[in-house]
């Protein structure tokens, strides 16, 4: 089976989400710049890491730093939380004092909760568990709910996350996904940035040191999307997200969301989603 890069449809204002899977729910191996958590809620749940099968046991947890390849196998009358969450989430430049940076806690901390300390285990599920309440009660107050949790959960793994026992070894193919990764976040972050502007492929390009060429051949591998569906799949999502909170002109939704025009706003929208911006807009705020 082949690796492919994996892009989780996160709230770029709040990049967390919660997944609830049936162990019939296969995952072919991927990678993601997220964290990725998972718990396991009922039997035994299957999970590929490299060339080894790991078999998660009920109330076990283990987790995914940063680029780390990983699947799901068949595992029949099973459930798993699926946690995952971008590290922009957390403040680290006003937070962090002389702990080490948080990509290197992940990439160095024991993932495997079989590893763990007894109570440190299972501070770290009672905080799993409050995070499916939030995803099923969806009180007032929610995302700053969430955001407490994985802040507490940041603070535990700092204090009592054992480091791995065997050093990982560096292959050429881990290296090349790591370059990989930070190059297309070089992407992700211009976008964040500059959504609202006119990008070409030139500029980006540009910005990464690729030839425009070699940028699109390389976007494309590596996404499975072409520069230009992504760019504009990101606005929709930005669209939707200013629909769904806020009573705007749909003049100026276009504006905020980056798009040229609201005719071009209209036509790119009610092909992406099935539904122009205003019904959608109805729908959500019914």
């Amino acid at each position: 089976m082949s690796l492919y890069l994996e892009i989780p449809e996160l709230n770029q204002q709040f990049p967390y989400r919660f997944l609830l899977n049936d162990g019939m729910t296969i995952v072919y191996p991927h990678w993601h710049k997220e964290i990725e958590l998972i718990y396991a809620s009922r039997g035994k749940v299957n999970i590929g890491i490299g060339q080894t099968v790991v078999a998660l046991e009920e109330g076990e947890m283990i987790f995914f730093a940063s680029g780390e390849p990983h699947y799901f196998l068949a595992s029949p009358d099973s459930e798993r939380y699926v946690y995952q969450f971008d590290l922009k989430l957390f403040d680290e430049s006003s937070l962090r004092k002389n702990e080490e940076n948080l990509i290197t806690l992940f990439e160095q901390g024991e993932r495997h909760s079989r590893y763990w300390p007894p109570e440190f285990s299972e501070t770290i599920k009672n905080l799993l568990v409050e995070l499916y309440d939030l995803e099923i009660t969806q009180p007032m107050g929610e995302n700053y709910l969430i955001l407490s949790c994985l802040y507490r959960l940041i603070g535990e793994f700092y204090q009592s996350l054992p480091r791995k026992t065997e050093q990982v070894k560096v292959t050429p193919t881990a290296v090349h996904r790591k370059e990989t990764l930070e190059r297309l976040n070089q992407v992700f972050d211009y976008i964040e940035t500059r959504y609202q502007e006119a990008i070409t492929v030139d500029e980006v390009a540009k910005f990464v040191g690729f030839s425009p060429y070699y940028f699109t051949r390389f976007f494309k591998k590596n996404t499975g999307q072409t520069f230009i569906q992504f760019l504009t799949e990101y606005r929709v999502n930005q669209a939707k997200f200013i629909l769904s909170n806020e009573k705007l002109p749909m003049a100026e939704v276009a504006e905020q969301a980056g798009f040229s025009s609201v005719k071009t706003f209209h036509h790119v929208f009610k092909e992406a989603v099935g539904q122009s911006p205003l019904q959608y807009q109805k729908k959500m705020t019914e």
